[in-house]
């Protein structure tokens, strides 16, 4: 944001009323210009103000989302250049190509392992969200049916790339309420290709020369007839150019606040390497540094789930660990009898923990305490898993309305809260369980044996 704490502070109504969510109009302007609060959360704001405030707030890349339903594709937004300083918000969008040149069965594969290679892994789904459908042929009613096709098969979100603006009007026509990408408005059609993308209400993708300035030429253009949800593809193809031109357009909308290059950007690895492995790599590159749309020539799972992997690393706030939800989770269909054990909300320790539960086959309740993301070691050295935070847990979660018998295993490695925690549960037995818990199926077997 352009504007000071102070300067945002002059513009708001000054009432104090706290609907905002902090007490003072003071606490609010601070944090809105630290980009910690919205606007629209101040009701009194006058349309003068927020006209100002919205124009001086608006994030340095724009925000757009390309589909919709499960699906959609939310890119930019960004506030970073390094994801330390806050973190990266919106992960890129994977697509792979099919053209009108393809025949059937290479166009149902692509599709068969769209949707086959999708993975559960720390309770999210990971998979790829788009197909970018190319003219190839110039058929008009070709290019059509095939992202008709793709988009009934599939419901992914589309990019549709055409050089005929014809041909692309006819595709997108029948699938504009599906919101695809337009790709790509040049030097030589973009007045026809921003008239196309206001006629349809979809956002746009503009191709550079292989400049910069090309870009800004083409951003200015389409912004000034009204245009906002804009995608760059600069036109390079080498991966160096490419990755040196995405950190100088990301500085410039970051630290220069320069609009025309404030835009997510889209990244053609399939036309940056000779065979799937080095476009993996590519794609690899441009996860990291800054890719908005990263399009592949095919869905392998060899490939993607690696990238799967890299995108959820890279977009997830290393300030914030990834937790599971505090509470009781029944494994198994556990009954009155079934043992109760008791672990951290760390994400991964809960899935690692309850697989080993689900495998053992044996019935039993888990009860998942919040220790605010950390490791059943660390929030016992920081006295987040302690016999009084884990005995008051037990005594609120209501487990005890579960189950007949009073017994409760602790994992191994908080071996020393046992006793602790027998006097916040009087009349329970707390068993030790073991340190690993690739132990826990064998421990579970030998108590109900």
């Amino acid at each position: 944001m352009g504007l000071t704490g102070i300067q945002i502070f002059k513009l708001l109504p000054k009432t104090n009323c706290g609907e905002c969510g902090v007490p003072t109009c003071l606490a609010f302007a601070m944090n809105l210009a630290a980009g910690k609060a919205e606007l629209d959360k101040c009701p009194y704001v006058s349309e003068e103000a927020k006209e100002k405030l919205a124009a001086e707030s608006a994030p340095p890349i724009r925000p757009l989302t390309i589909g919709t339903g499960e699906y959609a594709v939310k890119v930019g937004g960004e506030t970073v250049l390094f994801r330390h300083e806050k973190t990266f918000v919106n992960p890129p969008g994977l697509a792979a190509l099919v053209t009108t040149e393809e025949d059937e069965a290479s166009v149902n594969g692509k599709m068969e392992r769209f949707k086959a290679c999708q993975y559960d892994r720390v309770g999210m789904k990971l998979r790829a969200e788009m197909f970018a459908v190319k003219d190839a042929s110039g058929d008009a009613a070709k290019f059509a049916a095939l992202a008709k096709k793709v988009s009934d098969g599939t419901g992914a979100a589309l990019i549709l790339i055409s050089e005929d603006v014809g041909a692309l009007k006819e595709a997108a026509a029948g699938l504009a309420d599906k919101k695809p990408l337009l790709c790509a408005a040049t030097a030589t059609n973009a007045d026809a290709m921003g008239e196309l993308a206001k006629e349809v209400a979809c956002p746009l993708a503009v191709k550079g020369d292989g400049t910069l300035e090309s870009v800004i030429a083409l951003t200015e253009k389409l912004t000034s007839m009204g245009l906002k949800d804009l995608v760059i593809d600069t036109g390079s193809r080498e991966l160096k150019k490419v990755f040196e031109e995405q950190i100088q357009m990301r500085r410039a909308a970051l630290k220069d606040r320069f609009r025309p290059l404030g835009f997510p950007t889209l990244i053609m690895a399939n036309e940056m390497a000779s065979d799937l492995m080095e476009e993996s790599l590519v794609a690899a590159t441009f996860i990291a540094k800054y890719g908005g749309l990263i399009v592949l020539s095919d869905f392998q799972a060899h490939s993607l789930f690696p990238l799967f992997l890299d995108r959820l690393n890279i977009y997830t706030d290393p300030q914030r660990p990834m937790t599971a939800e505090q509470g009781i989770y029944p494994i198994n269909n556990p009954d009155e009898n079934s043992p109760v054990l008791v672990t951290c909300n760390f994400s991964l320790t809960y899935f690692i923990v309850s697989g080993e539960i689900e495998s053992s086959r044996v019935p039993s309740w888990l009860c998942v305490q919040d220790t605010e993301g950390l490791s059943v070691m660390t929030a016992w050295a920081a006295g987040k898993f302690s016999g009084e935070t884990v005995g008051t847990f037990l005594n609120k979660c209501g487990i005890k309305d579960k189950v007949k018998h009073k017994t409760v295993i602790i994992p191994g490695y908080a071996a020393g809260i046992s006793g602790e925690l027998e006097e916040e549960l009087p009349g329970w037995t707390v068993t030790v369980g073991p340190r690993e818990a690739s132990q826990i199926p064998r421990f579970l077997k030998a108590m109900k044996g």
